[in-house]
């Protein structure tokens, strides 16, 4: 019987042609020998064109996509960033563990070198700055779960304690959100002097204080209202209008005026 020698053609990301030699059936590896990326490659190949996370966000918009596919169109159309968006986000259980990884955590899974590790630190800086960024479009602050949204997101995953002061204007709009104190929060390591500093610089009207609670649980601590009460007391002497205290969890949150810890 006559055996016949054919070719394949594999389409490199550079658009160049390099015929292929096709093994026999017996010498091609197994898929349950492949990890799941490596066999979607070999057997399944590139997505169609229109199929491709890029092209759906061209024709259908981002909202559109699932958030692989998002992940995908942030690597590009090179390679094969949608698997590997993919198996990043199951390693990673998700975007909030993506945006607590470091960029070495990121590269030591496949097809992540330092530039898409980058890139994906990039896009989720870039989503977080979104947030407070947009000077013509400030927030404005009318009751405690809109400066919860501002920094639930972010502040939720912090594995340290970070105190952060909302700074407003007179209109209770947003000016900025600058960072006072990293570390446990007691009142003999709080400067209450540093919680106002910028906002006596940028002449706020009022300030909301917030700071997480890396356990996950937002019940305040005795140690919270003892700071709650300085600041208080300090801002009332500065004419500067403590609205609030804030403490995050996970996705969750408490309002220390609102259940009479630290305000009169």
């Amino acid at each position: 019987m006559q055996t016949h020698q054919y070719q394949l053609t594999l389409y490199l990301p550079d658009d160049t042609a390099q015929p292929v030699v096709a093994l026999p059936k017996a010498e091609r590896p197994r898929v349950k020998d492949l990890s799941i990326r490596e066999a979607a490659i070999q057997y399944l190949g590139e997505l169609p064109d229109g199929e491709k996370p890029v092209t759906r966000l061209l024709h259908y918009g981002a909202g559109a996509l699932a958030t692989d596919e998002l992940l995908a169109c942030v690597f590009g159309q090179n390679g094969h960033g949608h698997a590997d968006a993919q198996h990043l986000l199951s390693a990673f259980e998700g975007l909030p563990g993506l945006a607590q990884a470091t960029v070495y955590e990121l590269q030591q899974h496949p097809g992540i070198g330092p530039a898409r590790a980058a890139q994906v630190k990039a896009a989720l800086e870039l989503g977080r700055r979104l947030l407070v960024a947009a000077p013509h479009e400030r927030p404005q602050i009318r009751q405690p779960a809109d400066a919860a949204n501002l920094l639930m997101a972010e502040m939720s995953l912090l594995s340290q304690e970070h105190l952060r002061t909302v700074l407003l204007d007179s209109r209770n709009r947003v000016i900025s959100i600058p960072t006072v104190y990293i570390g446990s929060l007691n009142a003999a390591a709080v400067r209450v002097g540093e919680v106002f500093r910028e906002a006596i610089r940028a002449n706020s009207a009022a300030i909301v204080v917030v700071h997480n609670h890396p356990s996950s649980d937002p019940t305040p601590s005795p140690e919270d209202v003892q700071v709650t009460r300085q600041i208080v007391e300090a801002g009332s002497l500065l004419n500067v209008d403590v609205l609030d205290h804030l403490v995050i969890g996970r996705q969750r949150f408490v309002s220390m005026k609102e259940r009479g810890l630290g305000f009169k």
